[in-house]
C-alpha cells in the first residue's frame, strides 16, 4: 500500500506500463487498485523478484508512505493471467473518509486478501 504523489492519468499510466513490463520480465503477476488517495497492490511470484519489485517501488518518488500489509506464501496465484491488472478502485471497499479514519490500519490480512480475491472473481466473470 502507498499513497500516490502527483496522481494524474499520465503518472498512473506510466506506473502501470512500467509494472506490466517489469512484471512480465520477472515472472510476477498481480493487481493495482488505485485512486487519487491510495494505491493497493498485490504482487505474486517468486520471493526474490517480488522483493526486488518492492525495493524498486520504495525508491519510486511517485509513492509515499509505502507499507506491506500482507506477506504470505501461496500455492496458487490469484492473478496468474495478469502482469498487472489495473482496477480504478471499483473494488475498494473503503471510502476516502474510511481510509483517513484508519480503516486500513484496522483491516485484517484476511480482509485485504478477500478484496483482491473478489476483484479476481469479478474480472473472471467479465472475461
Amino acid at each position: 500500500m502507498s499513497q500516490p504523489f502527483g496522481y494524474d492519468v499520465p503518472t498512473l499510466s506510466g506506473i502501470l506500463l512500467n509494472a506490466q513490463r517489469n512484471n512480465e520480465r520477472d515472472g510476477i503477476t498481480g493487481a493495482l487498485i488505485c485512486r487519487h488517495d491510495i494505491y493497493l497492490q498485490l504482487l505474486e511470484g517468486p520471493a526474490a523478484p517480488v522483493q526486488a519489485t518492492l525495493d524498486r517501488i520504495r525508491r519510486d518518488d511517485r509513492h509515499v508512505e509505502i507499507r506491506t500489509l500482507v506477506s504470505e506464501k501461496v500455492t496458487e496465484r490469484i492473478f496468474a493471467d495478469w502482469a498487472m491488472l489495473h482496477d480504478p478502485a471499483k473494488s475498494l471497499i473503503w471510502t476516502e473518509e474510511d481510509i483517513a479514519n484508519g480503516a486500513i490500519e484496522r483491516a485484517s490480512a484476511a480482509e485485504i486478501s478477500a478484496m483482491f480475491t473478489s476483484l479476481a472473481a469479478t474480472v473472471a466473470q467479465e472475461a
